[in-house]
């Protein structure tokens, strides 16, 4: 199978892992053109930790033949910074393999798995780097009847939330001195902190 593969950070080994198993990947990690998937005519295109969009052209090309890897559990935390929003707002981890359809981490789920830590141990780092762990296995275990197209998809159930690369900017002040080794307590207590402030000062 010709597989392109749209990727960025923590995502070279699954490539590895793919050609390891006879699978022809190529890989990009930017923008891609209409023209140019047209050329190199991939079975399938795989998107994780991909910083762009994929243009509407190219998934109405591939008719439903791409898939997308997301560190949270759909429809919880679409888009960016997953991990530290799922802590911040108490919503649901895990990780999620889709379909990709217009929307931003809105397409069919494929499967999915939630995990749970444990916040008075963990830090912003060690979650994210486990959530990644976990969607190797989950995408590696399940390899096969991906590509098959044996697994059902369903779709995603209404609500959940959605955060953009520009909301970073809300809980930046919150890791400023330890980035992202910050205790995933500390930065919680900070967040609820100042929203207890914002919300007292609102009152006035």
């Amino acid at each position: 199978m010709k597989i392109l593969f749209l990727g960025g950070n923590k995502t070279r080994s699954l490539v590895d892992w793919l050609e390891k198993r006879g699978e022809i990947v190529i890989y990009k990690e930017s923008k891609i053109t209409l023209d140019w998937v047209r050329e190199i005519k991939p079975d399938i295109i795989i998107s994780y930790n991909y910083k762009f969009l994929i243009p509407k052209e190219i998934i109405e090309l591939m008719k439903g033949k791409i898939i997308n890897l997301h560190i949270s559990y759909l429809p919880w935390n679409k888009g960016a910074h997953p991990n530290v929003w799922s802590f911040l707002e108490d919503t649901p981890k895990g990780v999620s393999i889709h379909y990709v359809d217009e929307g931003i981490d809105t397409g069919p789920i494929i499967i999915q798995k939630e995990i749970f830590f444990d916040e008075n141990k963990e830090t912003l780092r060690s979650s994210y780097n486990k959530l990644h762990e976990e969607i190797h296995m989950l995408f590696k275990e399940n390899w096969e009847n991906i590509k098959k197209g044996d697994l059902k998809p369903k779709e995603q159930p209404p609500g959940g939330s959605i955060h953009y690369k520009r909301d970073f900017k809300i809980f930046k002040p919150f890791i400023r001195e330890k980035g992202w080794d910050t205790p995933i307590k500390e930065l919680k207590e900070k967040f609820m902190k100042a929203k207890a402030i914002f919300k007292n000062y609102g009152r006035l």
